[in-house]
Parts: structure tokens; sequence; C-alpha cells
């Protein structure tokens, strides 16, 4: 094995910049986000901002938690389909990026608060690992 002279061998994998969700232009556009959902329903955005109106309306727990981990699966195919190989920073400052950390708060704290604690612990340390950012904006 050669090594190339000044590589940073601790460095981990580049960070993942998914592309823009095409979620985000009917959802500015004041589309509500059950109907974006069923439009594109494997947008990571939609999902996430369904999960959160649901919560914001005082939707049971239970039905954000369901929408969230929709986003959540949604997100992780999505970054799979753009180069992630299972971990590995998904910054919070790349707009794109959004839609799948905030389905991952949203899938922690929902999991927090039906008493799934395991899943709140590995949802929050993942959030924490993909960006310290998004879990300071999104979990505090």
């Amino acid at each position: 094995m050669s090594i190339t002279p000044g590589a940073d061998l601790m460095a981990g994998p580049p960070p993942t910049h998914l592309p823009v969700d095409p979620a985000a232009a009917l959802l500015a556009a004041g589309q509500a986000p059950a109907d974006v959902v069923r439009r594109l329903p494997a947008s990571p955005l939609a999902w996430a901002t369904f999960a959160e109106e649901a919560r914001d309306a005082g939707a049971d727990d239970v039905t954000v938690y369901a929408y969230a981990r929709v986003g959540y699966h949604r997100s992780l195919d999505m970054l799979r389909r753009n180069g992630w190989k299972g971990n590995g920073p998904v910054p919070w400052e790349h707009e794109p990026n959004r839609g799948f950390l905030r389905a991952l708060a949203l899938l922690a704290l929902a999991a927090r608060a039906i008493g799934e604690s395991d899943e709140w612990e590995r949802c929050s340390v993942f959030l924490r690992d993909s960006s310290a950012t998004a879990a300071e904006e999104l979990l505090g």
C-alpha cells in the first residue's frame, strides 16, 4: 500500500451534499405539505415539513413519529443514491440536506415523546454525528 505524502490518514468520509429537493419550490410557493407528499412521495423535505405541520397542529406523537420515519427512510435512500456510505458529515449549512436532518430530528423527538428511548438515543447521536449544527439548531 502506498501512502500519499501529506495525506490526512485520520480524515473521515467527505461531506454529503444532496441535490435540491423539488419539494422546496412547491412548499415555498405555499402548497400544503400533504399535497406535496402526494405529488413527491420520495421527498425527505416534504415528509419533514408534513411531520412538523402535524406536530405544530397538535397531532398525536405517534402520527408525527410515523411521518418523520417515512421522511427518514426516504432520506436514507436519497443519501445512498448520492454517495453516502452510511456515515460522515451531512452539513446543515447545505440547504438541500435540511430535509434529511429535520426528519431525523423529528424522529428523535417523537421517539422520545412516545417513550422509545433507544430510538431517541440512536437518532439524536446520528443527528449529532451528521451535523453538530443541526443537532444544536433542532434539538437544542
